[in-house]
């Protein structure tokens, strides 16, 4: 799934149109398909994966956080039901959002930095060497390593919040088959429906991370700071 996500990152990026080449210029995208094109014949093939191995190397312990948290944060919002509801789920799902964000957003500032360098894949700089140089020049805090960290706290909580509300809730009201086909395609429909709800819910919070965690219109000059003023922007 990365280069897709690549491409998304690649186009919130995208304030406006550059004066001048429009979209003959290699470096805007009107698309999915152009951004994939443009890469492709700029950048090279392997461009689509920049920016792989933090995702690769977060992937497990956010997964292990999240379930974890998950079943610890559903038993403290079942608020006296016997049996959890739709709200517990949603809950839950929030508060596992957000402890999963605040252990991820290091590995995401890096992820977003390499993402946004359009450079030949060849002459990219290391992921630790990106890695090296952001603490150096900004640090560990909220101008560093861990800056946009309250947008990708309202990302992935808002996400995890419609994603296990409406999975769990939906998934006990469709009934189950006992046709293993129609069984797996019941699972991937609910939870394709989920994450497509989830992305709607919370993509605006998404688009002001990258913003945010990106490379500034103006070098040296912050534009994009804290979450809602960026979403104001």
């Amino acid at each position: 799934m990365h280069p897709l996500d690549l491409v998304k990152t690649r186009l919130q990026l995208q304030a406006s149109k550059p004066k001048g080449l429009g979209a003959s210029d290699p470096h805007y995208y009107t698309g999915i398909a152009d951004c994939f094109k443009k890469m492709y014949k700029y950048e090279g093939l392997t461009s689509f994966w920049k920016g792989i191995l933090p995702p690769i190397l977060a992937e497990t312990p956010k997964r292990a956080v999240k379930f974890l948290t998950f079943e610890q944060y559903k038993r403290f919002f079942m608020f006296g039901s016997s049996t959890p509801t739709p709200l517990t789920f949603a809950l839950a799902g929030l508060g596992a959002g957000i402890t999963e964000a605040i252990l991820v957003n290091p590995f995401e500032v890096v992820k977003v930095t390499l993402q946004s360098n359009k450079q030949l894949a060849a002459q990219m700089p290391s992921t630790w060497a990106v890695t090296r140089e952001i603490v150096r020049d900004s640090g560990l805090g909220m101008r560093g390593l861990n800056k946009g960290l309250f947008a990708t706290v309202a990302r992935n909580g808002l996400f995890n919040m419609v994603y296990f509300g409406f999975y769990h809730s939906v998934k006990g009201y469709v009934p189950e088959s006992q046709d293993p086909v129609l069984e797996f395609g019941r699972k991937v429909a609910i939870g394709f429906t989920s994450g497509v709800l989830g992305s709607c819910v919370n993509i605006p919070f998404d688009v002001a991370k990258s913003r945010i965690q990106g490379p500034q219109p103006i070098p040296g000059v912050i534009k994009y700071n804290s979450t809602v003023g960026t979403v104001v922007l």
